[in-house]
C-alpha cells in the first residue's frame, strides 16, 4: 500500500524535502482534488517550520489512503527525481510494494557513517555535538523491581535494566544506576544527578525511570495503599530545567518513563500474576499468559525536553516477565536499528503505536546520538 510506503520514508522525507517542493506538492494535490483549500492552509499556516509542514502534509495524505498516497509519490517523482530515488522509491516496481518486506531489527547498535556525521555537524537545526561532549555524556537509570509488598514485584524489570544499560552505553553515555528506591530516594537521586560534573560538557542526557506508577507519580518500593510512597514526575523537569540546572540549558533532556498501573481514587493494586488482555499486541510475537500491565502519565512545562511514556493517560501498558516491558523492547530495537540515520524525535515516532510521547524540543532534534 502506498500509504505504508509514505510511512516508511517519512523521517527522511521530513529531513530532505525543501519548502519550495512542499508548496509544489500541495499545489499538485489541490489540483487533483485530493486536498482542499482548508487543508492546504492548515499545512502552511498551522506549522511554524519546514519540518512540521512536511510532517503535516505526509500524515494528512497517509490518512486519505492508498490513492492519495500514490498520487503524492507520483508527483514527488516528477517534481524531484533525485529525492524520489534517495528515498528508495525508484525500485522498478510500484512504490507501494517496497514496504511489504517486514522490518528487520538489529540486536546491536548500527554505527553512523562518517559522511552522515559530518553533514549533521554542519546543520544549524541540529543540537551541537562534539567529540568532547560525546565523551562527557551521562545518563540516569533507576529501576524498581523489588517492593516491600511482594505482590508488586516487577518480574522482568531486570531485563529492562540490562537492555537500557547496554543501549545507553552503546550511545556513549556513562550510566548512573540505582535500584529499588523509595520515592524520597528517587527525588534525592535526581537532585544529585542535576549536580553531576559532566553536565557542563555533555551534549544531552537520558533519564530512565522504571517502576510502578499512577497518573502523576512514580511509586517507591515501600508503597502501600494506606501509606503511599511516591515520587512526583514533575520534579524531573523542575530539577533538570533551565532555572535549577543551568548546565543543561539548551541541551536535549530525554526522559523515558516505564511505570506500572496504579490509579488514584479507590483503585486496587493487583499482583503481577493477574491475567490481562492486550488486544493491540500481535499474538504471533507475544504470549498473552506472560503479560502484565504497566501505565503512567505526566505533564511537563520546560523546553528542550522530549518524553516517552509507556501509555496514554489512565490506560495500561504491558510487561513480559521473561523479556521485560514492551516499551523498553521497542526502544532497544528502534534505537539499535535506526539511530544511525534518524533523529530522536523520529525514533520516538517509530514506536508511537506502542507508547505515548510528549515533546518540547523547539525546532531542533538531537540527531547525532
Amino acid at each position: 500500500m502506498a500509504d505504508k510506503e509514505l510511512a516508511r520514508v517519512r523521517g527522511r522525507f521530513v529531513e530532505k524535502v525543501s519548502k519550495a517542493l512542499l508548496k509544489q506538492l500541495l499545489d499538485d494535490l489541490l489540483e487533483e482534488g485530493l486536498l482542499n483549500d482548508g487543508e492546504i492552509d492548515s499545512v502552511l499556516e498551522d506549522n511554524s517550520n519546514k519540518a512540521d509542514m512536511a510532517r503535516a502534509l505526509i500524515d494528512m495524505v497517509k490518512r486519505k489512503g492508498d490513492k492519495a498516497s500514490r498520487k503524492m509519490i507520483e508527483h514527488l517523482e516528477k517534481r524531484d527525481p533525485t529525492l524520489y530515488s534517495e528515498l528508495g522509491l525508484s525500485c522498478g516496481q510500484p512504490p507501494a510494494a517496497a514496504s511489504q518486506k517486514e522490518q528487520s531489527w538489529s540486536s546491536e547498535l548500527i554505527a553512523t557513517t562518517d559522511s552522515f556525521w559530518r553533514t549533521k555537524l554542519n546543520d544549524k537545526n541540529i543540537y551541537p555535538v562534539a567529540e568532547k561532549s560525546i565523551s562527557s555524556r551521562v545518563a540516569l537509570l533507576i529501576t524498581n523491581r523489588n517492593f516491600s509488598d511482594e505482590r508488586l514485584t516487577r518480574k522482568g524489570a531486570e531485563v529492562d535494566e540490562e537492555n537500557m544499560d547496554k543501549l545507553l552505553r552503546s550511545l556513549h553515555y556513562e550510566v548512573v544506576k540505582y535500584k529499588d528506591l523509595t520515592g524520597k530516594k528517587i527525588d534525592e537521586a535526581l537532585i544529585e544527578f542535576s549536580k553531576h560534573p559532566k553536565l557542563k560538557e555533555t551534549d544531552s542526557v537520558f533519564v530512565v525511570i522504571m517502576s510502578h506508577g499512577k497518573r502523576e507519580f512514580v511509586l517507591g518500593v515501600n508503597h502501600r495503599e494506606e501509606e503511599p510512597d511516591e515520587f512526583p514526575v514533575d520534579n524531573i523537569y523542575k530539577y533538570l530545567g533551565s532555572q535549577k540546572c543551568s548546565a543543561l540549558l539548551n541541551k536535549p533532556k530525554i526522559i523515558i518513563i516505564q511505570a506500572c498501573r496504579g490509579e488514584s481514587g479507590g483503585s486496587v493494586m493487583v499482583s503481577d500474576s493477574a491475567k490481562v488482555v492486550c488486544d493491540d499486541v500481535s499474538q504471533s510475537r507475544f504470549d498473552e499468559n506472560s503479560i502484565v500491565d504497566d501505565s503512567t502519565r505526566y505533564v511537563h512545562k520546560e523546553k528542550d525536553f522530549i518524553s516517552l511514556l509507556s501509555s496514554t493517560p489512565d490506560t495500561v501498558s504491558y510487561r513480559q516477565e521473561d523479556r521485560g516491558s514492551f516499551l523498553i523492547q521497542f526502544i532497544k530495537e528502534v534505537f539499535n536499528t535506526c539511530s544511525h540515520e534518524d533523529d530522536i524525535d523520529e525514533l520516538f515516532r517509530k514506536g508511537e503505536k506502542d507508547s505515548y510521547q510528549d515533546h518540547l524540543l523547539d525546532e531542533k532534534s538531537a540527531t547525532t546520538l
